[in-house]
């Protein structure tokens, strides 16, 4: 990963969890003390986060962070339309699809709405929408709210086994020849409960992802059936999933 790439995912991981210490920076892009520090440095000095004592915190600026309700503050907003289009368009009607949280899950789930497709997921914001919009099929995962995600975290490991879908749609991170990588541990651990009871795993990342890792390995690419990327990502990388058997399509 680049300087550029990981100060983009820390400005990503910094805005879900609204503060980080040195200590969270190291660990997660598995740098030195120096280099974590330095990074804060220069994302402080360019006006990106507030350096803080041993560590940084996000700045109040309503334009960094998207939400449901001006989700034409997303980043890459674009690109990751035409990369949900291109996933929605995958669906069958009839057919049952889990879809994590943010602002690529919110897309798709707009998409989605009003067509006949089961939408099983804990992202609340999504199921609000889908609700208010009065989409028909709609399954909500049970479980204790997590308010820095807006999901819900089931605290028993056999709930998992309750759904089940054709499709599994997620994002994260990063993306390399290896795999998607994901930085919130809880929901991740979620995710990968619910995968054992899905036909097809579906990464939908956009450009600046790909080539990227940061934090836990989600998904070896042996295990990812396809992913939906933009055109300008990286080709050694987009090779490598191929080779890997995964099938890429660039939007």
């Amino acid at each position: 990963m680049t300087e550029s790439q990981r100060h983009h995912a820390i400005l990503e991981l910094l805005h879900t969890k609204r503060h980080l210490s040195v200590a969270d920076v190291m660990t997660t892009f598995d740098v030195s003390p120096a280099t974590a520090r330095r990074d804060i440095n220069k994302l402080n000095d360019n006006g990106q986060l507030r350096k803080v004592r041993n560590g940084a915190e996000v700045l109040n600026i309503s334009r960094q962070i998207w939400t449901p309700l001006n989700i034409e503050q997303a980043s890459h907003l674009d690109e990751k339309i035409r990369i949900t289009k291109a996933a929605a368009a995958l669906c069958k009607p009839g057919e049952s699809v889990v879809i994590n949280c943010g602002s690529t899950a919110f897309l798709l789930g707009q998409e989605l709405c009003g067509k006949d497709i089961q939408v099983i997921t804990n992202y609340l914001p999504l199921a609000n929408y889908l609700i208010e919009h009065e989409h028909e099929r709609v399954v909500i995962m049970g479980g204790q709210y997590n308010k820095q995600q807006s999901i819900t975290l089931a605290p028993q490991s056999n709930d998992a086994d309750l759904y089940a879908g054709h499709w599994m749609f997620t994002s994260g991170v990063g993306l390399t020849g290896e795999g998607l990588y994901k930085t919130d541990m809880l929901s991740a651990m979620s995710e990968q409960k619910v995968r054992n009871y899905v036909g097809k795993l579906v990464v939908l990342v956009d450009s600046s992802k790909i080539g990227q890792r940061a934090g836990m390995l989600f998904s070896r690419a042996s295990d990812i059936d396809m992913v939906i990327t933009g055109k300008q990502a990286e080709a050694r990388v987009t090779e490598q999933l191929r080779t890997a058997g995964v099938d890429v399509r660039l939007v």
